[in-house]
């Protein structure tokens, strides 16, 4: 008799399940410590089963389950609006160097130079890249820098005893985040329609705006993947009437070395360093969110900051600080890599960064707008944002399209969104991806679309090649299972 075993369903039982008593992992050494007293008995759990398994179990059961992950350093992450781009090791090699990596926030300045100095380098080399000369790295994620940049907004009105100023204009294809960090500064949100072609309607804006405007938030490209062409006729609007303008500058990837947001007249920005400057993307974090001002605001930016002196690196605090937004400086790993990816490309190659992203997604765009809707036939820029519109006409969702791509080692673009866009997929292949990767994606959403008219069974059942397939996502939000347990 013949016994056929997955090996990979061996692989990937559960550690509880692979527990036999007296197997070890690991022994730890004897106590150099006086023994203490346990706490009291009522804070103990007696009820903690921990798997007893082998080092060698252990070590092949993550290695195992770490391969079944999607990622970056193994397949196509083409997630629009998040700019997935490949990370290059040696910043993560030069950010684990000592003099980086074993200093503490709470030094005195004059030992830790170095540091403060790249800090201070960096904080030029952003206010160069976006021509908003100001520069506080502490925020430590994309939504804090918003936040940031808006209580920067509130402090300038403030300080010209303008306080009645207290609306945030915000366009209908927002990331989320905007109304949401708007709402936390204490702002009053006001929402303004996109045209039939996804740019600002600058006709409604013009009744928007007020006496009480305190700033404008846009989105630079906007979340459509397009260049807002009315850019000039927004910021004097904006200007006029005596408000200031924020750009989401959350993904510069189309603008390095293009354009610069200070020369649209743009006041306020602030950068992901995870998605334009290849740090770490997913997980939680770290983040790291610098936020851009013009020179005039410079003074209210939030503490710390870099500057050097006659006497060497100082961080110090603006005059008219907003204060500090969280315990420290920043995330200081995360700044030292941006660094190193700014530094290894210099100007030209980072202009070459946004030159090979638009040339990527226009590529995609053009090879799909037969078989995908798109919103406006022009030339996007990073990221192309495709609708599924006429697929669920026949039956097939954009998540549906999302669940099959999985199929083919590409993980899924960003879905539903933007909002205003029907059955949306936003796609952003990044400067990172070759022409045959790219080719490949293309030829995939084309095969899917075919496939709907030929066996859209394959699509309704997708994924079929992975270890977890289609879920019930409702019950998934409603009856979460967060615990292990024996019944399964």
């Amino acid at each position: 008799m013949t016994i056929t075993i997955d090996a990979n369903e061996v692989d990937r039982r559960l550690l509880m399940d692979r527990s036999l008593a007296g197997r070890r992992a690991f022994t730890l050494p004897g106590s150099d410590v006086p023994e203490q007293s346990l706490p009291d008995s009522s804070l103990l759990r007696e009820d903690v089963e921990l798997p007893e398994i082998s080092q060698l179990e252990v070590i092949r059961y993550f290695s195992v389950l770490s391969q079944l992950n999607f990622s970056i350093d193994t397949n196509f992450y083409p997630l629009g609006s998040c700019t997935m781009k490949y990370n290059p090791k040696i910043n993560d090699e030069l950010s684990s160097l000592p003099g980086l990596s074993d200093i503490h926030p709470l030094q005195p300045d004059e030992t830790v130079q170095g540091a403060i100095r790249l800090m201070k380098d960096l904080q030029d080399d952003l206010g160069e890249i976006t021509g908003l000369p100001g520069v506080s790295l502490a925020p430590l994620a994309g939504a804090q820098g918003e936040y940031a940049g808006l209580l920067v907004a509130r402090a300038y009105h403030a300080s010209r005893h303008d306080e009645k100023r207290t609306i945030a204009i915000v366009p209908d294809s927002a990331h989320g985040t905007n109304p949401a960090s708007a709402a936390m500064a204490g702002l009053e949100v006001v929402t303004v329609r996109s045209d039939e072609q996804g740019n600002v309607d600058v006709e409604n804006l013009r009744e928007l705006v007020n006496e009480k405007t305190a700033v404008f938030m846009l989105t630079m490209p906007s979340t459509l993947g397009l260049f807002e062409p009315n850019i000039l006729d927004i910021t004097n609007i904006i200007h006029d009437a005596g408000g200031l303008v924020y750009a989401d500058g959350a993904n510069l990837n189309a603008l390095l070395g293009l354009v610069k947001l200070g020369d649209l007249g743009v006041d306020i920005c602030h950068s992901n360093l995870h998605k334009t400057f290849s740090t770490p993307h997913g997980g939680g974090g770290p983040g790291s969110g610098p936020v851009m001002v013009s020179s005039e605001l410079a003074k209210f930016l939030p503490t710390p900051v870099a500057e050097q002196t006659d006497h060497g690196y100082v961080l110090s605090q603006p005059a008219m600080s907003v204060g500090s937004i969280n315990g420290f400086h920043g995330s200081f790993s995360i700044v030292v890599r941006a660094f190193a990816y700014i530094k290894a490309l210099g100007c030209e190659g980072l202009k070459s960064v946004s030159e090979n992203a638009i040339i990527g997604a226009n590529y995609i765009q053009s090879k799909l707008k037969d078989k995908y809707s798109i919103v406006a036939d022009r030339y996007c820029m990073h990221e192309t944002v495709l609708s599924a519109a006429n697929q669920k006409k026949r039956g097939v969702s954009g998540l549906d399209i999302a669940k099959r791509l999985l199929d083919f080692g590409i993980h899924a673009p960003t879905m539903y969104f933007p909002l205003i866009v029907e059955e949306a997929l936003m796609v952003e292949p990044t400067e990172s991806e070759s022409k045959e990767t790219l080719d490949h994606f293309i030829a995939v959403m084309r095969q899917i679309d075919d496939e709907i008219d030929r066996s859209p069974e394959l699509i309704f059942d997708a994924p079929h090649e992975l270890p977890v397939k289609r879920l019930d996502e409702v019950a998934a939000v409603r009856k979460p299972v967060l615990r292990w347990s024996p019944e399964g």
